[in-house]
C-alpha cells in the first residue's frame, strides 16, 4: 500500500541502483538528487553496488557537485549488482540479510529508500517494505521494457537504437554473401526489444518469447523470399524465444522455464576417432541458424549483440525519461508518498502502488499494434 504523509517531512533518502547496468541510470540519479536537494533540501545518501552496498553499509553522500556532468554517461556512478537482500551470497552461503539492510536504513536516518532497477529490483524493494517495514520508492529501468505498470522503462530506447543500427549494418553483408543472418537480441522473457528493433531495422523474421515459433514455417517464408529474387534474409531473435514444442511443454508444465544461468542445447564434439571430448553450450540463435541452414540449404551466420545493447551514452529520449522520473520521484518524496513506483504515463508520470508491480512482467500482448504492423509489412513472426 502506498503511503502519503504530508505531515511527515522527508529529510533524508537513500538511493541505490540494482540489477544490470542500463543507459539512463545516471540521468535518473541526477534527477532525484538535484530535485530533492534543490526544491526541498533533502539529504541524499547513495549506497554503492546495489543491495550488497546497503547490507554492507557502503555509502557516499550525493550532492549537486557529485552528479554534475553525469547526464550523458552510461552505466551508474553508484555501481550495481544482482544481489537480493534476502538471498545474499556471504562466504559461499546464501543468507537472509534483510535485517542488516533494514538496520542500515535506520542507522543512516533514512526516511525512504529509492531503488532504481528492473523487475527484480521492484520485488526486492517490496520485500524490504513488506518484511522489513521500511519505506521505499522505485524507478523502472531495463532495456527489456518488461516492468509492469509503466508505459516504458528507461534504457529501452537506447538499446532499441543500438539493435536497430546493428540490423541496418547486417543488411549489407547479408546481401553481399547471399546469406541468412540471425541477430540475437536481449530479452529472456519478453520480446519488446527484438520486436521494436526488428521492425525498425526491417528484419524479415522476428522471433519473440510470446509467440512460439515453427522453424519449418520460417524456412518456408525464407524460401518464398528466395524465389521472389531476394538475395538475403535477416532474422531478429530474442534470446528467450521458444520453439512451438518448447512452448507447449512450458504451458503443460512438462518443461520448466529456463533461468538465465541454465544452458541451451548441447553439441557434443568428437575427435577423429569419434570419441566425444567436449560439450559446447549452443545459444538459441546458433541453434536456429544451424537448423535453418539445414532446412533451406542457404548459408547462415549468427551475430549476438550481447552487452553492447546495454552500454554507451543514453539516447536523448532516455535522458528525458530518466530526468522526468527522477524529478517526479523527488516530488513524491516531498509530499510523503512512499511504497510506490514512479511510472511513465503518456508524456508525463504517475505513481503506482508497488504491491501492484512487484512480481509482474509486461509481456507483448497478442493484439499489440506492433505485431499487426509487422504482419502487414510481410514480416514472419514464426507461425
Amino acid at each position: 500500500m502506498s503511503k502519503k504523509n504530508s505531515a511527515r517531512q522527508t529529510r533524508c533518502i537513500g538511493v541505490l541502483t540494482s540489477g544490470g547496468d542500463c543507459p539512463g541510470l545516471n540521468a535518473a540519479i541526477r534527477g532525484v538528487v538535484k530535485a530533492s536537494i534543490g526544491s526541498s533540501g533533502i539529504k541524499v545518501i547513495g549506497f554503492l553496488d546495489g543491495f550488497r552496498g546497503l547490507v554492507e553499509n557502503r555509502t557516499v553522500e550525493l550532492d549537486d557537485r557529485r552528479v554534475s556532468g553525469i547526464l550523458t554517461q552510461g552505466g551508474t556512478i553508484l555501481g550495481t549488482s544482482r544481489d537480493k537482500p534476502h538471498k545474499m551470497l556471504i562466504g559461499g552461503t546464501r543468507m537472509d540479510m534483510t535485517a542488516a539492510a533494514v538496520e542500515n536504513v535506520h542507522r543512516n536516518h533514512i526516511d525512504c529508500l529509492v531503488c532504481l532497477g528492473g523487475g527484480g529490483t521492484q520485488k526486492n524493494a517490496y520485500h524490504l517494505h513488506s518484511v522489513g517495514g521500511i519505506d521505499v520508492l522505485t524507478l523502472p529501468k531495463t532495456i527489456d521494457n518488461d516492468v509492469a505498470g509503466t508505459d516504458i522503462t528507461f534504457g529501452f530506447d537506447t538499446a532499441m537504437g543500438i539493435a536497430t543500427e546493428a540490423i541496418d549494418r547486417l543488411h549489407t553483408t547479408a546481401t553481399s554473401h547471399h546469406r541468412i543472418i540471425v541477430c540475437e537480441i536481449m530479452g529472456h522473457n519478453s520480446g519488446w526489444l527484438a520486436l521494436g528493433a526488428g521492425i525498425a531495422g526491417g528484419a524479415d523474421v522476428i522471433l519473440i518469447p510470446e509467440i512460439p515459433y515453427d522453424l519449418e514455417a520460417v524456412a518456408r517464408h525464407l524460401e518464398r523470399r528466395r524465389m521472389s529474387g531476394k538475395r538475403f534474409s535477416i532474422i531478429a531473435v530474442a534470446e528467450g524465444a521458444l520453439s512451438r514444442t518448447e512452448g507447449e511443454e512450458q504451458s503443460s508444465g512438462k518443461g520448466k522455464k529456463k533461468k538465465e544461468s541454465e544452458s541451451d542445447p548441447l553439441i557434443v564434439q568428437h575427435d577423429e576417432d569419434g570419441v566425444p571430448f567436449h560439450l559446447v553450450q549452443e545459444p538459441k540463435a546458433s541453434q536456429i541458424a544451424r537448423q535453418l541452414q539445414q532446412l533451406t540449404g542457404t548459408e547462415a551466420r549468427v551475430t549476438s549483440l550481447g552487452h553492447v545493447q546495454r552500454g554507451g551514452s543514453p539516447s536523448p529520449r532516455d535522458r528525458q525519461i530518466s530526468s522526468l522520473l527522477g524529478t517526479a520521484a523527488a516530488e513524491a518524496l516531498n509530499r510523503g508518498e512512499y511504497n510506490v513506483m514512479v511510472a511513465i504515463r503518456g508524456d508525463g508520470s504517475t505513481t503506482v502502488p508497488l504491491a501492484e508491480v512487484a512480481g509482474k512482467k509486461k509481456m507483448v500482448p497478442p493484439d499489440h499494434p506492433w505485431l499487426r504492423s509487422a504482419e502487414l509489412l510481410g514480416t514472419c513472426l514464426g507461425v
